[in-house]
This record gives C-alpha cells, sequence and structure tokens, in this order.
C-alpha cells in the first residue's frame, strides 16, 4: 500500500484515497495492538494481585546506533530491525493500560529498577557478568547454579519488588 501511494502524483485525487486506505491500514494495526494490549493487562490483573516488572528504559533501548560522523556505528541494519521489533511489542502502551487496570481493580503494580537482575544468581546472589553464559542460560560461577536465564531474572525481578513493598510498608 505505501509503494503504490508512493508511485501516486502529489496533489491527486488518487494519491489521497491511497493516503486514506493507508491511513486506515495503520488504524487498524493501532486498534490491534491495543486490544491485545487490554486483553493481555486484563489477564494479568485478574489473575494476580501484585505485578512487578523491569522499569526498562525503552527510550534508550531504541536510540540509533548510527554514531557520529568521526565515528559510525556498527550493526546499524540490525539495530534499526531490533528497534522496529521494540516499538512494535508496544511496551509502553501496554503498561499504561496495565496500571490503569491495576488500579481500578485494586491491585498492586511495582517498577523494579533493572540492573543486575540477569546477572544475579538467584540461589547465592552472586552477581557477575560471566554468570550469563548465552542469552538463554545461567550458569552462577560461585555456586553452580543453573537455570534458564529468563526464568532466574524473573525470580530476582519478582524478589527485588517484594521487597521494594515490604519497604514502602514499613515506612
Amino acid at each position: 500500500m505505501r509503494q503504490a501511494l508512493a508511485r501516486k502524483v502529489r496533489g491527486s485525487k488518487r494519491r489521497r484515497k491511497a493516503a486514506a486506505r493507508v491511513a486506515a491500514l495503520h488504524a487498524k494495526v493501532r486498534r490491534q495492538r491495543l486490544d491485545g494490549a487490554h486483553k493481555a493487562a486484563l489477564a494479568l490483573v485478574s489473575g494476580y494481585g501484585v505485578i512487578v516488572y523491569e522499569d526498562l528504559r525503552i527510550a534508550n533501548m531504541t536510540r540509533s546506533a548510527s554514531g557520529t560522523i568521526e565515528a559510525p556505528g556498527r550493526n546499524v541494519a540490525q539495530k534499526s530491525g531490533l528497534n522496529r521489533s521494540i516499538l512494535d511489542a508496544g511496551w509502553g502502551v501496554f503498561l499504561t493500560v496495565l496500571a490503569h487496570k491495576a488500579e481500578s481493580a485494586g491491585r498492586e503494580v511495582i517498577a523494579v529498577n533493572p540492573a543486575n537482575t540477569s546477572r544475579t544468581c538467584a540461589r547465592c546472589w552472586h552477581v557477575a557478568k560471566e554468570n550469563r553464559v548465552t542469552q538463554a542460560e545461567f550458569a552462577c560461577t560461585a555456586c553452580g547454579h543453573t537455570a534458564h536465564a529468563d526464568v532466574n531474572a524473573a525470580i530476582n525481578i519478582l524478589r527485588a519488588g517484594l521487597a521494594l513493598r515490604e519497604a514502602a510498608g514499613a515506612a
């Protein structure tokens, strides 16, 4: 559709029609994403009383890899594809919808600082870059604990969130 729009003569009636079709498709995708966010947030809010998540900086994660004229960036094409995937997932919209649904349902949503959540051992609390063997594998260099890296990080995030909740309750 966008290619057909690009071929049309600027200011023509056919170009306006093509632009309207492209806009309608973008609106449909936006509604589908918003519907998915609402459904996922409702499932979490109805299933759990406390929801803890990593407070990732989406704007920093999607920053360009282009660099400067003196020092150009590396893997610019791959970075742009990753940026598109992150933005297509709609994390920011999902978190906004989740916060509103949790508040109206009386649930608690806690944001956790993401620093070292994937490098910390869930068993012995040892923090080291070497603990993260691969993207999917976690192996603690201190105690030998092995687990899926995402499961290990999720345990750390939950513990940090519950600690924040407890500290807020004590204060």
